[in-house]
């Protein structure tokens, strides 16, 4: 038999093994096929973190309300009715006597009182305004929510993403080395190979299935944590068949100038404005209160024995209270002070918000630009690495390269795999970190 004709067949069964590796990497027909964007639209709509966090906004939203805050009228209506049985002994000094047991009574109270706050030392101010600076910070924590939920699936998305990558890369080493065995095999037949270098080859494709296992288990915990994100069932199967691409005009001047921006960032603002207002609420707690009242009140008592048989009353009124502070033993000026240090905790927490995220910023665009410097190097290093495979294996069918020579290449060519796509997911996740701080995520 001619060997370069065993050779060109073997060279045959191994393009019909490496398609049936890359089809059988597929998930089946009825597996959920996910992109980004649809992964995302999935999240926003399912998260129960945004639920929770538009829950919030909603009811901030009613409760910015000047009832709320104690500036409008309060009305109210009252009635009662009673109804008595008494025994009546009663002396006048006219001499007239009245001695009767079982007297029926009724006494009857109606009416409609009306009060609205005229001054406070303008606490309904300050109220109606910390309401207001409370919506607009569960409204900006919803937009860190949204964000959050955001980078938290890209990120996910892209791990499973490069998940997939690392299987990629290990099922064409398999195909070299199963390539490397079938030569083998040739060669024994034709007596040029001994069992030796068959079984050394068995073993390493042996070794390459059991990481290939290894790193497709890696793959399904990295696509159940997506699952997790997206609030779907964790048994739901996932196909996803993408690419990392990394944006290369990510400026670090320009994601720190828009830390101002960040919802994170703009809910630390308002808490201190917050606290601001609830300085200005304690300290008119020192200030007199007048209300207005009003009222229209009805009265009837009716008894059927003694002096007065009936005595019915109704009417309007109206007047002007006032409720002036004088001592209570210092604690609305103590509760001013502590009100006082909450809004200097809540400016440096403010800072301190500002502060880790400018340093995040930093350090985050440091290893974007890093690994965008390494990616190009390694793909470079990647290509040659999967030329050199190549040639190797050409070299070893032609006996001019020996079984050492063919691993070697492999584990170059799996080192360069692993290490550009890692490079590359850093890349990503850096970019995508940076866009949430700069909140430019969309």
């Amino acid at each position: 038999m001619n060997p370069r004709a065993i050779l060109n067949g073997v060279s045959s069964v191994l393009m019909t093994l490496i398609l049936v590796s890359l089809k059988s990497f597929g998930q089946s027909d009825d597996s959920l096929r996910l992109t980004l964007d649809e992964a995302i639209a999935t999240a926003l709509k399912n998260s129960y973190e945004i639920q929770i966090a538009k829950n919030n906004v909603e009811a901030n939203t009613l409760f910015n309300h000047y009832g709320i805050a104690g500036g409008l009228p309060v009305i109210a209506a009252t009635l009662s009715n009673t109804e008595q049985v008494t025994d009546v002994n009663q002396k006048l000094n006219t001499g007239v006597e009245i001695s009767r047991k079982g007297a029926v009574g009724n006494n009857t109270q109606a009416g409609v009182s009306a009060g609205i706050l005229l001054y406070n030392g303008n606490r309904v101010v300050a109220t109606k305004k910390r309401l207001a600076e409370l919506q607009y910070q569960s409204t900006e924590l919803l937009n860190s929510q949204i964000q959050n939920t955001i980078a938290a699936v890209q990120t996910s998305y892209y791990d499973v993403v490069r998940q997939l990558s690392y299987v990629n890369t290990l099922r064409t080493s398999i195909a070299a080395s199963q390539q490397r065995l079938d030569i083998l095999k040739v060669r024994k037949e034709a007596g040029m190979a001994n069992n030796a270098d068959i079984f050394q080859a068995q073993i390493d494709l042996n070794t390459l299935g059991q990481t290939l296992q290894d790193q497709q288990m890696i793959a399904e915990v990295a696509k159940t944590e997506l699952l997790r994100l997206l609030t779907l069932d964790a048994k739901t199967q996932v196909s996803i068949s993408d690419t990392i691409t990394v944006d290369q005009n990510m400026a670090v001047d320009a994601v720190l100038d828009r830390l101002s921006v960040n919802a994170d960032v703009k809910a630390a603002d308002h808490q201190v404005r917050i606290n601001q207002l609830i300085v200005k609420e304690t300290a008119a707690q020192r200030y007199p209160t007048i209300r207005l009242n009003t009222a229209y009140n009805y009265s009837r008592n009716q008894s059927g024995a003694g002096f007065t048989l009936l005595n019915q009353t109704n009417g309007p009124n109206a007047g002007i209270s006032i409720a002036v502070p004088i001592y209570n033993g210092g604690i609305f000026k103590r509760q001013q002070k502590v009100a006082e240090i909450n809004t200097t905790n809540a400016q440096i927490q403010r800072n301190v918000v500002v502060r880790d995220y400018a340093a995040g910023a930093v350090k985050m665009f440091q290893t974007y630009k890093s690994s965008l410097e390494q990616l190009e190097i390694q793909k470079q290093s990647y290509e040659l690495s999967k030329q050199l495979l190549d040639l190797t294996l050409q070299r070893f069918k032609l006996i001019q390269a020996t079984i050492i020579d063919v691993r070697e290449a492999q584990r170059s060519f799996e080192d360069a795999g692993y290490r550009m796509i890692n490079i590359n997911y850093a890349a990503k996740a850096a970019e995508i970190e940076l866009k949430r701080l700069s909140n430019t995520l969309e």
